[in-house]
């Protein structure tokens, strides 16, 4: 199993993080509690070797420019 692969929920947050949605409203958009939200971020990080969630949106940017 490739450890950086991410769920579809995953999926779903770090798209928005990539937009600059705070946390509140992608638990908004998504139907999540802000716990939740926080909890995918957090596996999100672990799995890409991310910092912070900047880096996370840097990450979905540069993904988005090779598949272009």
């Amino acid at each position: 199993m490739d450890r950086s692969a991410l769920t579809e929920r995953e999926r779903s947050v770090v798209r928005l993080v990539a937009r600059g949605w705070t946390n509140r409203q992608i638990a908004a958009e998504l139907d999540l509690s802000i716990a939740t939200v926080k909890r995918n971020l957090a596996n999100i990080m672990i799995k890409w070797d991310c910092a912070n969630r900047t880096e996370v949106a840097i990450r979905v940017v540069q993904r988005e420019a090779r598949v272009s």
